[in-house]
């Protein structure tokens, strides 16, 4: 990678960055979401410490994918709008790198926040440090996985007035094998059983979204602008 590609691969990252700490709400909104939903559930179902740690993986694993999903019609609005796109897919530059700069820098304003607040959630649902654990490398491993996914029908629908409801139904089905596969994880550790292969077919599923899907979200910003 040449010197110059690296300087406009870190000026797109820190961009990104700098903007998501101007409007706080970007890194807010996603994290008090799951917290709250989160939250919510012990209050529901009772303080019994079995029932909160069986549900607690399958909980903890759909509130962080919705908020993610809440953060991602954000990723390329704004470029959208002041006209950066037409300037990134003009680039001489390779667009899937450009694309996954900006995804990186999404996952670290959103992915992190949520991973930061995972040992606070495992207080609140009494979960064993094994489980704590396998929440962790599940999360860590499976919310990249989600931001990339999620670029593609971002890129799709960001030439749309109110793209939400149909970036959800583009993504969501796509989530559901990380959803499945997240979740398993932590019930294997939550059963004291070994969760390696779990977490290197996961490990798998993020190498190749970071093969392929910058290269679909180049391609389908392109559609969007054209």
């Amino acid at each position: 990678m040449s010197n110059q590609l690296s300087s406009v691969l870190w000026i797109y990252f820190k961009r990104d960055l700098i903007m998501a700490f101007r409007r706080r709400s970007e890194i807010f909104n996603p994290v008090f979401f799951f917290i709250l939903t989160v939250s919510i559930f012990p209050l529901g179902i009772g303080p019994s410490p079995e029932i909160l740690q069986r549900v607690a993986p399958g909980v903890i694993w759909v509130s962080a994918l919705f908020a993610t999903l809440l953060s991602l019609e954000r990723l390329f609005r704004s470029d959208f709008e002041d006209g950066a796109i037409e300037q990134l897919l003009l680039s001489k530059h390779p667009t899937s790198l450009l694309v996954l700069a900006k995804v990186v820098a999404h996952w670290l304003i959103t992915g992190v926040p949520l991973l930061l607040m995972i040992p606070v959630m495992a207080i609140l649902f009494q979960l064993s440090t094994e489980t704590l654990i396998g929440m962790l490398v599940s999360l860590a491993i499976g919310t990249p996985i989600l931001s990339l996914i999620g670029s593609i029908g971002v890129a799709l629908t960001v030439g749309l007035n109110r793209g939400g409801i149909l970036l959800s139904l583009l993504v969501l089905p796509l989530y559901t094998p990380v959803l499945i596969f997240g979740s398993g994880l932590i019930d294997a550790a939550t059963s004291h059983l070994d969760y390696t292969g779990l977490a290197a077919l996961m490990a798998a599923m993020l190498l190749l979204s970071l093969t392929l899907v910058p290269f679909a979200t180049a391609s389908s910003l392109r559609m969007s602008v054209n």
